[in-house]
């Protein structure tokens, strides 16, 4: 028997509300992760950048931090 548009978007709709379920599961636990950092003595703000700038492919992290360290120059917080 084929759905009626009704039951896709239905479907479609449950579908969405686990995965939102699943990815507020996953923020919390990646929250634990930062304070059980923060309760050994590491610094979750650090953590958050070192883990951002791993995501980044090499030549937009070596042209980002280029540009930062022109922008601390031009500063002279640098």
């Amino acid at each position: 028997m084929a759905e009626t548009a009704d039951d896709r978007l239905r479907l479609l709709i449950e579908r969405v509300e686990r995965l939102e379920e699943e990815k507020k599961g996953i923020s919390d636990d990646i929250r634990d992760v930062y304070a059980e950092a923060k309760g050994t003595g590491y610094d979750p703000k650090i953590m958050r950048q070192i883990v951002r700038l791993r995501k980044m492919k090499p030549d937009d992290r070596a042209e980002m931090e280029a540009i930062l360290d022109t922008y601390k120059a031009a500063l002279g917080i640098g």
